[in-house]
Order: C-alpha cells, then sequence, then structure tokens
C-alpha cells in the first residue's frame, strides 16, 4: 500500500516521556492510561511593520503549539512527569500505598507527548509534541456516579533534543502501524 490519504480515527495509545533540560528524552516511558484526547493548535505573533499609513513588513516569531490532552483515570506516574513532584510506593500486597507529592518548590519540566491513532486507510498516525510544558491546568473531579477523567493543557515549545532541534511536532504517518516506542 503507498502512503496517500489517510483517514485518523480515534486515539489509541498516549505516551509521556521526561525531557532534560539538554533536550534529552530520558527514562521509560509513562503510558497515560485510557487515552481519550490529544488536540493541539499551532499559531504564531507577528510584529508588523506599519509607515506612511500602510502595513510595510510583518515578522513572525516562531510557531508556538497549543495542546490539551485527557485520559480516563488517572496515572501518578504520569502526573509526575506532566506536573512535577514524586511518586513513592511503599507497602506489599495487599498493603501496598503508593503516594504522589507535589511541592510548592516543584517546578513543572519539559516532557514529550506522543500520540498514536490507527487510520482507517491502513497505518497509524503519530503526533510526537517534542518540549510540552503544562503552562495551564492539569485536572481531574471525584464526582457523584462519574469516572475520573485526567485532564491537562499547555503549550509545545521548540525542541532541544539531537536531531530535533527547533521541532515543534512531527505528525508521523506509517504505512504499518508501529506502537510508540
Amino acid at each position: 500500500m503507498a502512503l496517500a490519504e489517510t483517514l485518523p480515527y480515534g486515539i489509541r495509545d498516549i505516551k509521556l516521556s521526561t525531557v532534560s533540560g539538554t533536550g534529552v528524552v530520558g527514562g521509560t516511558s509513562v503510558d497515560l492510561p485510557n487515552a481519550r484526547t490529544l488536540s493541539f493548535e499551532e499559531s504564531e505573533d507577528f510584529e508588523d511593520l506599519e509607515g506612511d499609513d500602510k502595513k510595510v513588513a510583518t515578522k513572525g516569531g516562531g510557531s508556538v503549539i497549543e495542546w490539551e490532552l485527557e485520559s480516563g483515570g488517572i496515572s501518578l506516574e504520569a502526573l509526575a512527569v506532566m506536573a512535577g513532584g514524586t511518586v513513592t510506593n511503599s507497602g506489599t500486597t495487599p498493603n501496598q500505598v503508593k503516594t504522589y507529592v507535589k511541592k510548592a518548590t516543584d517546578a513543572r519540566p519539559d516532557f514529550k507527548i506522543e500520540g498514536q491513532v490507527f487510520s482507517e486507510s491502513g497505518g497509524d498516525v503519530h503526533c510526537i509534541i517534542w518540549r510540552a510544558k503544562l503552562t495551564d491546568k492539569v485536572s481531574g473531579e471525584f464526582s457523584n456516579g462519574q469516572f475520573f477523567l485526567t485532564q491537562a493543557s499547555g503549550e509545545g515549545l521548540p525542541s532541544k533534543t539531537s536531531g530535533h532541534i527547533d521541532e515543534t511536532y512531527n505528525l508521523i504517518q506509517n504505512e504499518t502501524a508501529a506502537a510508540i516506542p
């Protein structure tokens, strides 16, 4: 099958990875359970030069990505990747305890988002935001009769990752579906 128009449908998987200050993608990817949405919007701020009663020139400041994601349930490990903080495990079965702690001094780190969508036309599409930053909110609601949904949003900044310098996002179409590494 030759790559042509792709018909992505739904979202199959979202994984998050830590990104160091120097752009190194580190550690094992953390699964965002029960992926529901991954959306992005590209924008760019422009500065205009006006003179003689007309616009003479315009210059863009580079693309910025605004992203949002949502998943069913909660992963404390994914929360730590997005918002900072630490996760600790203690106890033994049947008395295990997992605790997420977020301190006022814990900075929100950079992280990579990769989503996978299967295509009705075959293969899949991956959406990679190379350097996501939780600049808005991370939220969830415990509500009677409702499942907990984790929601987060922020910006995608230019990548510092070797081989992807200054990239803000990639859309990758695969002829044969490929799992997120």
